[in-house]
This record gives structure tokens, C-alpha cells and sequence, in this order.
């Protein structure tokens, strides 16, 4: 726990940047984080990690520093779609975490990958690398992974820049109005929960696209094209819309027999950074989702 008073040749900076000045070895984004928690105040008050500071201020720091953290190579089970010199498609199974962070420091996709390969980018750090973009521990499906620097900056302006294509199926609970709609809303971490994402007046901008694919008395089989990349966007987006993804224990509830929502990467579109040629690749859903899907047939069926 400390204080600082800000001098003059500080006013009007950034307090995330501030603190960047104090703490170098924290990244930008773990410090935005620890704002956001309120391990550090502006004047007693939680504030935006962009918020400007004045002479005469006081900042409180409380922050408890993580222990460096140090991904290890280990035998984890995933499928490579597909694989060049470039990069890796993966189909990443529910349940895997993608990078080792402060509560889990084993058994993730990046553990993984450096059992199986040699050489991956390096933009992420020693923690993530490779990790162009990343799904929810218990979401399924295709992601991309950058084996060297070049394909790394590519990869990460096409989704950026909306190119790369993504879309994902979900099974919700009860049915959509509309066959088909667009949700646009702006996220940010909740105020009751640090740990969820909620739609607010401001934020982050979130656009998802999505159209239903079947109907079931109780549920609809849905998929959504993601315009935008936001922590949890189809699943926050889902309970806005007052259908949450059958088996989200965190915005829907749990349901008995299975292990998270149901929601999985199908589909993914982009053009190789190397050669320019447009790529897509598409898996099926896995057994659990599918065996899932046929009980609401049946069930239907006997209507």
C-alpha cells in the first residue's frame, strides 16, 4: 500500500500511464485491469484507466504483484485443422484454458503448443505465444495461431479490420423472435462483477450478427457472425437478448450433464499473410453438442 501526490510535470497524464511510469515491468493491460478492481484509486474514487490526473491528487496503490509466470511445454489434446510455416488452425476442445495466467498455470492450449512447436511469434510474450485471438475456456472450436512475427501483425489487423470472418453456433434457451437480427451494444466490465462483462452506455462498441438455424419447442439452434471481438460477446450479447446460451453458468445457469454453454468456432475465413489466398475452414460440432442437438429432435419429433 502507497501513495503519490501528483506534481505538476504530471498533470494531465494518463493515470494508466502514470502508473506504467512506477510499475514498468506491469503490461498495459494488467494495469488497466488492476484500476478497473480498484487496487488503485484516484483520490479515494475508482476511476477509467484513461483518466486524466491533476497537480495536487493523490493516487493509492495497493497492488499485490503476480509471480512471474513461466509457460512450460506439456502433452495436451488438440486437433491442427490445419498447418504451414505460417500458421496453425486448431479445433481447441471445451474445457482448455488458451494461456496460463495468475489462476491457471497449467494445462492450456499454450502448454501445448510448445510440446508440439518449435517456433511461434513472439508478439504476445513468453506467456501467449502465438495467441493471435482467444475463445472461452469452455468454448469449442477453430482458432488461428501465428507461428512467426510476420503472420502474427497480419492475422491480428484482419480481425482488427473485420476481414477475418468468424462464425460460431449456439444452442439458447427458449427462441428468438426474429429469424434473423443484428445487436449493437457497447460492453464493459460489470460494476457487480468484475469477473463479467455487461452491456453499458459505454464502453467497448459490440456488434453481432445472428440467425436462427432451427427451432425447438424450448430452444433455437442460432448462428452468429462476430463484427467485433469482445470478452464474451455472444454469450453477453445472448442474455441481452434474453436467450442465454443453453449450459452458461455464468450469464444463463448450468444445466445437468453438461460441462459449459454450448457454443462452438465453426467457421473461419482469412487471407494468408504470405500468399494472399483466401482460406476458410469449417469442423463439425463435437459429440457432446451434437448428441445434445438429438435429444431435441427426438423430442420434437414425438410431438
Amino acid at each position: 500500500m502507497g501513495t503519490y501526490k501528483i506534481k505538476e510535470e504530471d498533470s494531465k497524464k494518463r493515470l494508466d500511464m502514470l502508473v506504467l511510469e512506477k510499475y514498468p515491468d506491469l503490461t498495459r493491460s494488467r494495469i488497466k485491469k488492476i484500476i478497473e478492481s480498484g487496487e488503485i484509486k484516484l483520490n479515494g474514487k475508482i476511476v477509467k484507466s484513461g483518466e486524466k490526473v491533476k497537480e495536487g491528487q493523490i493516487v493509492e496503490f495497493n497492488i499485490i504483484e503476480d509471480k512471474p509466470l513461466d509457460a512450460k511445454a506439456e502433452d495436451i489434446d488438440f486437433e491442427i485443422v490445419y498447418e504451414d510455416k505460417d500458421l496453425l488452425v486448431i479445433n481447441k476442445p471445451q474445457g482448455l484454458v488458451v494461456h496460463p495466467c495468475t489462476s491457471t498455470k497449467t494445462g492450456t492450449l499454450v502448454n501445448g503448443l510448445l510440446a508440439r512447436i518449435t517456433d511461434l511469434s513472439g508478439i504476445n510474450g513468453v506467456l501467449r505465444p502465438g495467441i493471435v485471438h482467444r475463445l472461452d475456456k469452455n468454448t469449442s472450436g477453430l482458432m488461428l495461431v501465428a507461428k512467426n512475427d510476420f503472420a502474427h501483425v497480419s492475422l491480428a489487423k484482419q480481425i482488427k479490420d473485420k476481414t477475418c470472418k468468424r462464425k460460431y453456433l449456439a444452442l439458447l434457451d427458449g427462441n428468438l423472435k426474429d429469424n434473423e437480427g443484428r445487436v449493437e451494444t457497447y460492453l464493459d466490465r460489470s460494476k457487480k462483477d468484475r469477473k463479467k462483462i455487461a452491456v453499458s452506455d459505454s464502453g467497448k462498441l459490440a456488434i453481432t450478427d445472428y440467425k436462427v438455424v432451427e427451432r425447438f419447442p424450448k430452444n433455437c439452434l442460432v448462428e452468429f457472425s462476430l463484427l467485433t471481438g469482445r470478452t464474451h460477446q455472444i454469450r453477453v450479447h445472448s442474455a441481452f437478448l434474453h436467450h442465454p446460451v443453453v449450459g452458461d453458468d455464468v450469464y444463463g445457469s448450468a444445466v445437468k450433464g453438461l460441462n459449459g454453454q454450448l457454443l462452438h468456432s465453426y467457421k473461419i475465413t482469412f487471407v494468408h499473410p504470405r500468399t494472399g489466398e483466401e482460406m476458410t475452414f469449417e469442423i463439425e460440432l463435437p459429440d457432446y453438442f451434437k448428441e445434445y442437438l438429438n435429444k431435441l429432435r427426438k423430442m420434437k419429433g414425438s410431438n
